[in-house]
């Protein structure tokens, strides 16, 4: 039982933890952003012991990936991560459609002021 409150304590403190990076990003990316990490973690909430731990591990990565580019951002402009071909060939057909989603929702061009 303390396991389980345990890892409900880490899930809650990485997810709050990525909103408040998600702070930093330019709008457009916030925006994107915020509404899939709490996709994300709503569709894992139920998952597996297994399936859990490959979840908390990727968005540890994510976060600590995150933190540090925002940190350096002043020195070189860059948000994100390519992914390896090898990487890719392990997604579910679920989740490539879930990145060309992102793909596209990231490449529409911005609304003009009025």
């Amino acid at each position: 039982m303390a396991s389980n409150i345990n890892h409900l304590s880490r899930v809650r403190a990485l997810y709050k933890g990525i909103l408040k990076l998600h702070r930093g990003l330019p709008l457009e990316m916030k925006a994107i952003g915020d509404q899939y990490v709490k996709s994300e973690f709503r569709l894992h909430k139920n998952s597996p012991d297994q399936e859990a731990k490959v979840f908390m591990s990727e968005w540890t990565k994510y976060y600590m990936t995150l933190a540090k580019q925002l940190s350096q951002r002043k020195q070189k402009q860059t948000i994100g991560d390519e992914l390896s071909p090898e990487l890719l060939e392990n997604f579910r057909e679920e989740q490539v459609g879930q990145l060309v989603e992102l793909l596209k929702e990231s490449c529409k061009p911005k609304e003009e002021e009025s």
